[in-house]
């Protein structure tokens, strides 16, 4: 069971957001839906995550939140969550994200790991690294 880290890029596909509570004050929930596609060490056209945002101004704030991605990493396929926790301003956004224990099938069953990526406003595209174990 050796370390390996993997990177590439992820895009947004989709993203849909329900205000929870009263809308327009601070601070505010929401909850949002999302699919992302992911490229290179993590190739997964069409992921699943769901996030609870909490507003504490005019665009900040912090999330948390949970993506089932199916494809593969470096070549091994299966399936596994990622359990994420961010944060976000007028510059962007930063985020970590941690596989969740026992979540990992096929190919990356015993999948474990962390990860994180920044993203600037205006970009296409979002870098990630993800540093991993297979038992």
């Amino acid at each position: 069971m050796s370390a390996r880290t993997t990177t590439g890029r992820f895009t947004f596909a989709d993203w849909q957001e329900q205000p929870i509570g009263q809308a327009g004050s601070t601070p505010r929930l929401a909850r949002s839906t999302v699919v992302n596609a992911f490229a290179g060490g993590i190739e997964a056209g069409a992921t699943h995550a769901a996030y609870t945002i909490a507003y504490t101004g005019e665009g900040t704030g912090s999330y948390t939140g949970l993506e089932l991605l199916s494809g593969a990493v470096d070549g091994r396929k299966g399936a596994f969550v990622l359990e994420q926790r961010g944060t976000f301003d007028a510059s962007g956004t930063r985020c970590t994200f941690e596989v969740v224990p026992g979540s990992g099938s096929g190919e990356l069953a015993g999948l474990s790991g962390s990860g994180g990526f920044t993203y600037r406003h205006g970009d296409t595209s979002v870098a990630y690294e993800f540093g991993y174990t297979l038992a």
